[in-house]
Parts: C-alpha cells; sequence; structure tokens
C-alpha cells in the first residue's frame, strides 16, 4: 500500500504539525515502507499459530509485596530537620 503526499500532508495539518515538502516526502516513503511490510505479513497463513502477546517467556522479577516494618520511626526522624517528637516538622504551604 502505497501513502500519498498529499495524505501525509492532510495528516499533519490534522496533528497541527508544520512540514517541509522535504519532509512530507520522506515521511511518505517511509510510511509506504511500513505499510508494505504490513501487507507482505498480512499473506502469511496464521490458521494454524496460537496467539500470544510476546514471542518471549516473561518471568515476573517482582518480588512479593509484603509489610514490613524495617526502621524505626526515631531512626527516621533523626534525619529531620525539624520534628515533634513523631511527625516532621515543615513549612506551611498556602
Amino acid at each position: 500500500m502505497k501513502i500519498s503526499p498529499e495524505q501525509v500532508a492532510k495528516v499533519a495539518k490534522l496533528s497541527r504539525l508544520e512540514l517541509s515538502q522535504e519532509k512530507i516526502g520522506q515521511y511518505a516513503e517511509q510510511l509506504g515502507g511500513i505499510l508494505g511490510y504490513m501487507d507482505k505479513l498480512a499473506e502469511l497463513d496464521t490458521q494454524n499459530v496460537e496467539p500470544m502477546y510476546t514471542p518471549v517467556d516473561q518471568v515476573s522479577v517482582m518480588r512479593d509485596d509484603v509489610v514490613r516494618k524495617d526502621y524505626a520511626r526515631e531512626d527516621i526522624l533523626k534525619n529531620a530537620p525539624e520534628t515533634d517528637g513523631a511527625f516532621f516538622i515543615v513549612p506551611r504551604i498556602v
């Protein structure tokens, strides 16, 4: 499938992009190549191919979300410039 420079210019205008004639021609050629590749892929027989969302096995590297208390409040508040003994004191933002 080919895409014309006029179609690229129309989409650019709708997207509020200012493109030079050189860029419009370049993008028309590139988009035509992409659409041609998609047409080629559409020719493949995928009748007996199982659908998948990725071609590689995905293993979760995330740890289990477990609630735990790693630090004591006093240890954390030691780094604060100002506290009331239980909470950080910060400047009022209005």
